[in-house]
């Protein structure tokens, strides 16, 4: 049977009306028949539970369904079924591995771009608050410059592939499938290189150490992360270079912590200055004092709030705010003195002056009876 004749529902052995449960339960059952594991070294079982697993990845989701009802296997294809191609071009690369050119287009395989890379920097809160420019060295592949990324010695040239008559790709029968994969001689470029470059080794590429500077804007976080566009590795054989992400982790600070863009601090003042009222000065992110008014009678665990003192906004303008948290910290070294004088002040209180132990004690009462 030809590759292009090949219809889901027939390899599922289900009827076009079947419903989620029977297909499901069609796959199990076929999958547990083919599968490679029940069938070592079959290639013929291989191939089909690759394509009933393709089949059933298609036709258990309602929208792949109703676009493969709809056109088919052209619903693979790039640009093909009126859009649906770029939603399937997942399952189509699996069909075109299986059944070949049929579903995927067919062809010499392009080189693909270089792989992304992943570098985790750390900064201060600090850095956060007003950005910074930084300097990174990464090893890193990159093209090799003696043969331009081609992977051929300088002055010799390329010939193509016999083994695949420079289509990149095999194909073989494999029962009632055609099976195509990857070219093992020119492992999918459809060329064979002559002489290859001695710097190199015909990969088109070296690893060598890069200089890279990155922008860090003000107001980045622990997990921004800053995309830096083709200085990731090089290309195979010449191929555009993959990209850089670097992943921001945001060093611990001494006095603020960090909840978005607002910053909190806490701030421990004597009892008496939470009892009388005064005023304190602090420092900010931005390195400026900032005067606080503690209003008399101020309690443990009391909020303070200024506005724009925080973290600026990533991206936009403007800054969150700060967060002033109250500790009143009680005495404990006291001069015989100092004793003497809060003896006096013990001797004239009322209840009256703290309400919330008055009213504690209070409730007490009720709850013992007395």
């Amino acid at each position: 049977m030809a590759a292009t004749e090949i219809d889901f529902y027939e390899l599922l052995e289900v009827e076009r009306t079947a419903d989620d449960k029977t297909i499901k339960s069609a796959y199990r059952r076929l999958a547990m028949r083919y599968h490679p594991d029940k069938n070592p070294g079959c290639a013929e079982s291989e191939a089909r539970f690759k394509a009933i697993s393709v089949a059933y990845d298609c036709l258990k989701d309602p929208q792949k369904r109703a676009a493969y009802d709809r056109y088919g296997h052209a619903a693979f294809s790039q640009g093909g079924g009126g859009g649906g191609g770029a939603e399937f071009s997942d399952i189509g690369d699996i069909f075109e591995s299986i059944f070949g050119s049929a579903f995927g287009g067919g062809g010499r395989q392009q080189a693909r771009r270089g792989a992304d890379l992943r570098y985790d920097m750390e900064i201060s809160l600090d850095e956060a608050f007003h950005g910074k420019r930084a300097e990174l060295t990464i090893e890193v592949s990159q093209t090799c410059e003696p043969c331009s990324g081609s992977g051929a010695e300088p002055g010799t040239g390329k010939r193509r592939c016999n083994m695949c008559a420079g289509h990149g790709k095999v194909r073989a029968q494999q029962g009632f499938f055609v099976v195509e994969r990857t070219c093992p001689t020119c492992h999918g470029r459809g060329e064979i290189i002559e002489t290859p470059c001695r710097v190199c080794r015909g990969e088109g590429r070296v690893d060598e150490p890069q200089q890279i500077e990155v922008n860090v804007p003000p107001g980045v976080d622990s997990g921004t992360r800053i995309r830096v566009s083709g200085k990731g590795e090089a290309g195979p054989y010449g191929a555009p270079p993959g990209d850089l992400y670097i992943f921001l982790h945001v060093a611990r600070h001494a006095m603020f912590e960090r909840e978005g863009t607002t910053l909190v601090t806490r701030v421990p003042v004597t009892f008496t200055t939470a009892a009388l009222g005064g005023s304190i000065e602090i420092p900010g992110i931005d390195g400026e004092r900032i005067e606080l008014d503690i209003p008399s009678g101020i309690q443990s665990g009391k909020q303070l709030r200024r506005r724009g003192q925080g973290m600026p906004v990533l991206q936009g303008r403007g800054r969150g705010d700060l967060v002033i948290e109250i500790t009143v910290e009680t005495p404990t070294r006291l001069s015989a003195r100092q004793k003497e004088i809060l003896r006096e002040f013990q001797e004239t209180e009322t209840g009256e002056e703290c309400p919330e132990s008055l009213g504690f004690f209070e409730r007490l009462k009720g709850v013992f009876g007395s």
